[in-house]
């Protein structure tokens, strides 16, 4: 009953028009709405039970729009850092594992490629095969800013376009190839465990994601991959610095090459974890 629960809240995702509707969720989200918009996020806070004691402005009434409340920062106290390569974000584990040459788990009966997901440059897959993987979902409850796991500096970066279907666990289980099929955003990290990357996958009503170097990298931007390298001049970011931001929710994706690291032994799918817990070790 589940699987064929499963099936048919999934299938209309494959008729809705992703782009469209992620835009209107854009300009939605980032409209003044007066008195109405501490009220909606009110009833967020409410819905999702968010703990507004860690967030560095609890004020609804601090917030001009819904997404500045989204994209919230939060008290620097709130997230202390873990030893080793810590989670970059608030989510929970949605797979995590070695990358099998370059095939990546997806879920049950379900894997994606490498060269896929890296949007055809072969240069970048050729850096991952036989590494690690762990892939990361972001709910609407989640914190949304994006941050190192590692101390690095960005070198390389990538724009795939795609789908955007949502990328939740049942979404997973039934749309092959998800990861490789949603917009996306990858970033090459050079770090002390060699390059590592960072892949934003986009999904329905995520609007656009930020970098700290790069604002406003929208969906449906264009048809082809694009490459292009981030400018010296941005530096290397410490272990736990923000790096980037969803505007609504997604997946987070991290590669990292054969050999120069490993996942914590205990951390499994299912596993919740706030950003700066430890995650793998050098």
């Amino acid at each position: 009953m589940s699987e064929k629960l499963d099936q048919l809240l999934t299938l209309p995702q494959y008729i809705l028009p992703h782009h469209l509707l992620s835009k209107l969720m854009f300009y939605i989200t980032r409209a003044p709405m007066g008195k109405l918009t501490p009220w909606l996020i009110k009833q967020f806070i409410k819905f999702f039970k968010i703990n507004m004691e860690e967030v560095q402005h609890p004020e609804p009434e601090n917030y001009k729009n819904f997404n500045a409340f989204f994209t919230r920062a939060l008290k620097p106290e709130a997230r202390p850092l873990g030893e080793g390569i810590i989670s970059p974000v608030d989510g929970e584990i949605s797979q995590i594992g070695q990358i099998n040459q370059r095939n990546l788990f997806q879920a049950k009966g379900f894997e994606f490629d490498l060269l896929s997901l890296l949007g055809g440059f072969e240069p970048l897959a050729g850096l991952f095969e036989n590494g690690q993987f762990c892939t990361i979902y972001l709910s609407p409850k989640d914190y949304h800013r994006i941050h190192a796991p590692v101390a690095g500096r960005p070198i390389d970066m990538a724009w795939v376009p795609g789908r955007l279907f949502s990328v939740n666990q049942r979404t997973a289980r039934q749309v092959p190839n998800l990861f490789a099929r949603n917009e996306r955003v990858v970033t090459i990290f050079k770090t002390p465990v060699g390059p590592m990357a960072m892949i934003m996958v986009g999904a329905i009503f995520v609007g656009s994601m930020d970098m700290v170097w790069q604002d406003g990298i929208a969906p449906g931007s264009g048809k082809t991959p694009q490459r292009w390298q981030v400018p010296d001049t941005m530096g290397q970011f410490d272990k736990g610095a923000e790096v980037g931001r969803f505007n609504m929710g997604s997946t987070v994706i991290l590669l990292f090459s054969k050999n120069q690291m490993q996942w914590l032994a205990h951390r499994k799918p299912g596993d919740v974890l706030k950003m700066g817990e430890s995650l793998g070790k050098y």
